[in-house]
């Protein structure tokens, strides 16, 4: 049977729809629009693996591609020096078919012709050289064909901020990248991309600018010689680049101070960019500001700062996402302001199928406040157990072994993603918020079954049983484990409310996590982590081991 949901609530009493945060404050469904500062935080929590900064700029050029290069060096444009073969075949008047090397003064001698100069004659130039040189002893009836059979091997330097700084064997015509990868790349973390330096016998005869090439190929020919050296210099001003982009990064400035305009041509802007999120420093002090694209062009940005590009039209127009257990469409757009019962309306399900009293939704805004706060409350235990004192060696040792427990603990905590989910049905009546642009209704499937998670001894799935309450359930599944937490067992509904105790009542559709327990020696410290334990349970469904 295919109906709408929203006749199932005609009869409505209101109530205000909270979340709640992982450090228990409320976060309410009307809450404020994100700032710019925790935009672009967030951003880089999701662009990024490791704490590390953003992947700088052309880092992509360095995984091999040019270190492979199988370049014989005779191009057009080579220049020819010492050590060069040159094959030489001259018919005619005379008969020659031989190959000379360059020497060290730079000619080649063919016998009863004498020394041609070659050095610093092109590749291209080659034949009409030395059909010139021949011409001027045997002036008629003679030929003469020339090639370049191969150039002389070179060995350059490569030091500064590279990866692997040494010294590499190549050819003269081997482009600066060629050797650049050979070196591993450009040091992420320390190197410039656009002050990159060529040394011959202590003189500079070249800079290069990367970001040149990568914007628009350009890159500066360089012929090099045995003992020449490149110099990776210091990485300079940056600014850090996430959101509707296509160029995200850590971009590099070529002075101390770049324009919006410029920037936003450099990064390559999706369609539909409306708004820049900026955060920095200025005079010594934090700022943070949301400005239109047509503002930001204007705006000077500064080194360390970090910038968010992102579409978000303020117009009549948002988009709400839908999950689950629903047919039709699972986005739709609708008017700004557009409550949920209005919105619910529109969307079809099987009632057979849905379950329409577990409604829920996920909201951006509530998911960034969890991370937040998840993340202030492993800042607190952090320090809280680096300022714990030990009162005797054998006392020590344990507090080391704990160290070790609650590092990990706290890397695999930082992993975990709040679900940001809005708990809006409660006793089958459905609160009537402001919808905001991002959010996501989800629909579940009606189930039958119960799932047990976490410290059990068998993780599974049970049919749902009228009257039986969790122990039932969990006994069922073998028992606790020998490290479960007994005391306090978590039960989260299908609409995202949640209970606990010792026993709490369960219903169809729900799941059981039944957290570890924690063996700390700090009292303190072992109430901070099961606080942290529990309510990264509700906000994600996830129960961490210590």
């Amino acid at each position: 049977m295919r109906n709408s949901i929203l006749f199932l609530w005609l009869v409505f009493t209101p109530w205000i729809a909270v979340a709640q945060s992982l450090d228990g404050s409320s976060l309410s469904s009307e809450a404020a629009p994100v700032s710019a500062a925790e935009l672009i935080n967030t951003q880089q929590s999701a662009t990024s693996s490791t704490d590390n900064t953003l992947e700088p700029y052309g880092a992509s050029l360095f995984r091999g591609g040019f270190s492979n290069d199988r370049e014989d060096g005779l191009n057009p444009e080579y220049l020819i020096q010492p050590g060069d073969a040159v094959s030489v075949r001259i018919w005619g008047a005379t008969q020659l078919n031989e190959s000379f090397t360059v020497d060290h003064q730079g000619n080649i001698f063919i016998p009863s012709v004498g020394p041609i100069p070659l050095a610093g004659v092109s590749n291209r130039d080659l034949n009409s050289r030395v059909t010139e040189a021949v011409g001027s002893v045997y002036t008629d009836n003679v030929k003469v064909y020339t090639s370049l059979d191969g150039s002389q091997p070179v060995a350059v330097f490569v030091t500064g901020y590279v990866e692997n700084p040494g010294r590499f064997s190549g050819i003269p015509s081997n482009s600066v990248l060629y050797f650049l990868d050979r070196a591993g790349g450009i040091d992420a973390q320390r190197g410039s991309y656009r002050a990159i330096s060529i040394r011959r016998d202590n003189k500079l005869i070249a800079k290069i600018d990367l970001y040149s090439f990568l914007r628009r190929g350009e890159l500066q020919s360089v012929q090099f010689r045995d003992g020449d050296t490149i110099v990776v210099g210091p990485k300079g001003p940056s600014v850090g680049v996430t959101g509707d982009v296509s160029n995200e990064g850590l971009l590099e400035l070529a002075n101390e101070t770049i324009s919006g305009e410029e920037l936003s041509d450099v990064v390559m802007m999706n369609a539909g960019v409306s708004h820049v999120g900026i955060s920095g420093i200025r005079d010594g002090l934090s700022m943070a500001s949301y400005v239109t694209i047509d503002e930001f062009r204007a705006q000077q940005l500064h080194d360390g700062d970090q910038i968010h590009f992102r579409v978000d039209q303020n117009d009549s127009i948002v988009i709400i996402d839908v999950e689950g257990s629903h047919l039709g469409p699972s986005r739709y757009a609708v008017a700004r302001n557009t409550r949920l019962h209005d919105f619910l309306d529109l969307i079809e399900v099987d009632i057979n199928l849905a379950n329409i009293n577990a409604v829920s939704l996920k909201r951006k805004q509530i998911a960034i406040r969890q991370k937040a706060a998840l993340t202030e409350s492993l800042r607190r235990l952090q320090s809280r157990y680096l300022t714990a004192s030990s009162q005797t060696d054998a006392e020590s040792a344990i507090r080391s072994r704990e160290a070790e427990l609650i590092t990990q603990f706290v890397e695999n905590t930082r992993e975990v993603e709040p679900n940001g989910r809005l708990v809006v049905v409660q006793d089958g009546k459905v609160a009537n918020v402001i919808l905001q642009s991002g959010d996501t209704i989800t629909i579940p499937e009606n189930s039958e079954s119960v799932l047990l998670s976490g410290e059990v001894l068998i993780s599974q799935a049970i049919l749902f049983q009228p009257g039986l309450r969790a122990l039932d359930y969990i006994n069922r599944s073998g028992g606790f484990s020998t490290q479960a937490e007994t005391k306090r067992i978590v039960v989260i509904r299908a609409n995202g409310d949640v209970s606990s105790g010792r026993n709490p009542r369960v219903q169809m559709g729900d799941e059981i996590i039944v957290l570890p327990k924690v063996s700390v020696k700090n009292l303190q410290i072992a109430a901070t982590i099961v606080d942290i334990i529990y309510k990264v349970a509700v906000a994600a469904s996830v129960a961490i081991n210590l």
